[in-house]
């Protein structure tokens, strides 16, 4: 019977305890909170020049993350409509999938087929320079990436490229082109009875393309199938959790 007392109330401290805790995060969050928004309305009500709001608030969110890891990053809502585009239709560029990590523009993935690919740039490559400028630094986000890769088909642009276990920078002269957005690189019978499809990407039309894949190879006497998943560059959760 003691034995059962002591444990029951090493429970209630233990509730009790984890309560307190949680309790405090929530007081130190509010407190952080108020701090930030204190912050805001004394500039706004006393800082000389007028200021923009809106502008100060996605710095700090972008300082912020930029304490976390070099995955954690804020998108506006232009900069996320511009980082969807290559998973919902053609656009017109140098064909690869970017992740900006410590200021830096790395490859995650060239489009197959597209331009970057045929010349023969690869995933983890690091854009360094582009026409001869600096591309690196602070100043490099998303619209930055945009404005100078993207661009009519046809035209020109010259990139360096930093690759692992290089010393020297490859330089890449790229010509744009309508890049196609197909997640399915491959769909064809490996074996008799085995299907194989190669997946590059979760984007809004994957499943429909994947369905089709699977009929066409359900068709030719699959029985079972290898979905190869290696160099996809990710895309939108959803759909991945879907298929």
């Amino acid at each position: 019977m003691n034995r059962f007392v002591f444990f029951l109330g090493a429970l209630i401290q233990l509730s009790l305890y984890h309560s307190t805790q949680a309790q405090q995060t929530k007081n130190n969050f509010e407190e952080d909170s108020k701090k930030l928004t204190s912050a805001l309305q004394i500039i706004d009500l006393f800082y000389t020049d007028t200021v923009n709001n809106n502008n100060l608030v996605e710095t700090a969110i972008i300082s912020m993350l930029k304490e976390l890891d070099p995955h954690s990053v804020y998108l506006s809502k232009e900069e996320m409509k511009e980082a969807n585009e290559p998973l919902q239709g053609n656009f017109e560029g140098i064909g690869v999938q970017f992740s900006i990590v410590n200021d830096t523009i790395m490859v995650v993935t060239p489009t197959p087929g597209g331009p970057s690919e045929k010349l023969g740039i690869m995933a983890g490559d690091k854009i360094v320079k582009i026409n001869g400028e600096d591309a690196t630094g602070t100043k490099i986000n998303n619209n930055y990436v945009v404005k100078h890769l993207r661009g009519t088909k046809g035209t020109k642009v010259t990139v360096s490229i930093k690759r692992n276990r290089k010393a020297e920078l490859l330089d890449f002269e790229i010509t744009r082109d309508k890049i196609p957005i197909n997640s399915i690189d491959a769909t064809f019978i490996a074996s008799p009875g085995i299907g194989y499809i190669k997946l590059n990407r979760f984007g809004a039309t994957t499943i429909e393309e994947f369905d089709q894949s699977v009929a066409k190879l359900k068709d030719g006497g699959m029985k079972n199938l290898i979905l190869d998943l290696r160099g996809n560059g990710g895309g939108y959760l959803t759909t991945a959790i879907e298929l």
